[in-house]
């Protein structure tokens, strides 16, 4: 039986426990599959994705919804979900919310005639994940680098959303940090905000000592020939949407600390992470 104005919440991360607790505290219905091993508050309730297919009007997907492009994104689940014609087919008269939502919609063209929302294309989740984001990054910076952020020379390749919060709170912290664009007009916002302009293309060739470097550009800015020029003892530390923009093979090979750092309000803030995606939500229905 449907139950109006309930939420099913297919896989995920900590984020998707915390949105469902949250979503629970808000009063709503709410059931849940895939968070496998994850405390929940009492009133969420435990669902297999049959029940949820039939008692919930909207439901949501992770972010990112699907990590390969053929199952629902759960790493915590029983099972695969796989997407397919099925599954769209289930999804008919509901709404569906979730995060990078493209390849979900490549796997069916029946996904055309159902109400489809992608958080992540809105710009209040975009701004505030940076927020989030900027904040793990510099957590992992400060578990990772073995001196101190104050004085460290950083840079941060790339002035998007990411780079933008990044920079400020590094500068906040006291660090002096150098900033990656492409446009001039970005320069001039750079140099407002008490950072160093380079331009992007030219990382690697400046030969600057930096203690720390964050990549939040998604494309191969660190090749082997531009790590091989970074400083002894420099830390890597890449933010970038897959594929990523740093050659961890060349990186280890070279001797040079290179983490890793996808999905981190996941990891370092989910709680926080979940609140951005239920108000992004919220929004997304009352619109």
């Amino acid at each position: 039986m449907i139950e109006m104005n309930s939420f099913g919440l297919l896989g995920g991360d900590r984020r998707q426990a915390a949105l469902a607790d949250a979503l629970a505290q808000d009063g709503c219905t709410v059931c849940v599959w895939g968070l496998d091993g994850l405390p929940l508050d009492p009133k969420v309730k435990r669902c297999t994705p049959e029940e949820i297919y039939e008692t919930c009007t909207a439901i949501i997907l992770p972010l990112p919804a699907t990590a390969d492009g053929k199952t629902i994104n759960a790493p915590y689940g029983d099972r695969s979900i796989v997407l397919d014609d099925e599954f769209a087919e289930r999804m008919s008269r509901k709404e569906v919310y979730g995060g990078r939502m493209a390849p979900v919609l490549a796997t069916s063209e029946k996904w055309d005639a159902i109400d489809i929302y992608d958080y992540y294309t809105r710009e209040e989740f975009a701004v505030r994940n940076a927020g989030v984001t900027a904040e793990g990054a510099v957590a992992v910076a400060v578990k990772e680098y073995e001196g101190s952020l104050l004085g460290s020379r950083c840079l941060v390749a790339g002035y998007g959303r990411i780079g933008r919060a990044l920079a400020q709170v590094l500068r906040a912290m006291g660090a002096q940090v150098t900033v990656s664009a492409r446009r001039p007009r970005d320069f001039a916002w750079i140099e407002l905000s008490g950072c160093r302009p380079i331009a992007t293309d030219s990382i690697g060739r400046e030969h600057e000592p930096y203690d720390i470097v964050f990549n939040t550009i998604p494309a191969m800015i660190f090749p082997r020939r531009v790590l091989a020029q970074l400083h002894p003892g420099c830390v890597v530390i890449d933010l970038a949407s897959k594929p990523g923009g740093v050659d961890f093979d060349a990186a280890k090979e070279l001797g040079i600390h290179a983490v890793p750092a996808l999905s981190l309000p996941g990891k370092t803030a989910p709680r926080a992470a979940a609140e951005i995606m239920k108000n992004t939500i919220y929004n997304m229905m009352e619109e």
